[in-house]
């Protein structure tokens, strides 16, 4: 029996929906037609400002929002069908990614008077690139021992600390900080506030992290007596957990959480011997389980679209995805291992899908605070 607070309803795609994935598809077709299949494995996490553009022009970025902010109001299946296939094909979505999938919805909800009326149109045309400054040093996983303060001083607020694992950074044209505003209390979560930082601001340094790939992805971000204006405090002081737990619902349960090894997967397929059992039942496995987690994810989307909260079950999605995308490799390896040749296509995007594997436990959330997550909304802890 699956307890009430796990359910996730079934969701379908209106028979109307096929022309728009028809639309998407052509446009990546011809878009795409010379990216090569490493790019593509590397699908939302390649920064390319010139595609989000061209994805602005054609109304797919800020789909769901309102058309006072410049979005198109159009529901939140016809968005998850843009995102399945641009995800699906590879596409270089990382320079909007962050914006349109969090910040822009922030902004909308606290900030909707002040910061979204002139912030979030141009989101919308794929004109900015958004990081989170969430994760600090000596804090690991747990957001609430942030030690990143901000001071009020008059007609700004002035913010030194450290971020890290910052997703872009050097790229990003604004930042979203969870800073503390008041000294820690017995409740944890209390004084936290989260802050609108453009990232050419005088008192911000980006350094860089490189990933197992030698890939410069993540950064630390130090800040040093950074001011930011009055307006550029998000919702109300102190307000920030509530406004984190929130914008973290929507990083964990979207399709990229299952379909980052997904030009793997397509690999293998193209690879297989349909007379072969081992091939057969192990592919048939992986489709399988990418078909339920297709179901949850959109049953997520489902669930935005009535208004409900889906932090817990979104929770589950990004924890059930990150084990089937990290099996991907194993599997490949085992099946093809007498096929893999280097230089080959296929041996490229196997060898980058394999050290980019043990990132996406991590990513959106650890494996371990995800199943705390649903530890505690289950009543288990």
């Amino acid at each position: 029996m699956i307890a009430p607070s796990l359910q996730i309803d079934p969701c379908e795609f209106p028979p109307e929906f096929a022309l728009l994935r028809q639309e998407v598809r052509l446009f990546l077709a011809n878009t795409l037609k010379d990216q090569s299949a490493e790019l593509r494995a590397k699908g939302w996490t390649a920064i390319d400002r010139a595609f989000s553009l061209k994805l602005g022009e054609r109304g797919w970025i800020g789909m769901t929002w309102p058309a006072r902010f410049g979005g198109h109001e159009r529901s939140p299946l016809e968005r998850y069908v843009v995102l399945e296939e641009l995800l699906a094909a590879g596409a270089p979505v990382c320079a909007h990614w962050v914006a349109e999938r969090q910040s822009g919805a922030l902004l909308m909800r606290y900030a909707a008077d002040t910061l979204a009326p002139w912030i979030v149109p141009r989101i919308v045309r794929g004109e900015l690139i958004f990081c989170i400054g969430m994760s600090e040093p000596d804090s690991g996983s747990d957001l609430a021992s942030i030690r990143s303060r901000a001071e009020h001083d008059g007609e700004a607020w002035v913010l030194n600390g450290r971020k890290v694992w910052t997703s872009g950074a050097h790229q990003a044209d604004y930042m979203i900080a969870l800073m503390r505003t008041r000294p820690r209390s017995e409740n944890r979560h209390d004084g936290m506030s989260q802050f609108l930082v453009d990232m050419n601001a005088p008192g911000i340094t980006v350094r860089p992290i490189y990933n197992l790939l030698g890939e410069h992805e993540f950064n630390e971000v130090v800040l040093d007596e950074v001011r930011v204006p009055n307006e550029c405090l998000i919702g109300s002081e102190g307000d920030g957990w509530r406004q984190v737990t929130a914008e973290l619902a929507f990083e964990r349960s979207g399709p990229e959480r299952y379909l980052s090894s997904t030009s793997l997967l397509l690999g293998m397929l193209d690879m297989a011997d349909s007379s072969n059992e081992r091939h057969t039942v192990a592919l048939g496995r992986v489709v399988a389980r990418y078909a339920a987690l297709r179901q949850m994810s959109l049953g997520v989307s489902g669930m935005l679209m009535r208004g409900q909260d889906p932090a817990l079950v979104a929770s589950l999605v990004k924890d059930q995805g990150a084990l089937v995308e990290q099996s991907i490799p194993d599997i490949a390896h085992d099946l093809f291992s007498d096929r893999r040749r280097a230089g080959t296509s296929f041996a490229t995007v196997e060898s980058y899908i394999s050290r980019a594997a043990p990132s996406f436990s991590l990513r959106g959330g650890t494996r371990e605070i995800l199943r705390g997550i649903i530890a505690r909304g289950l009543g288990l802890r």
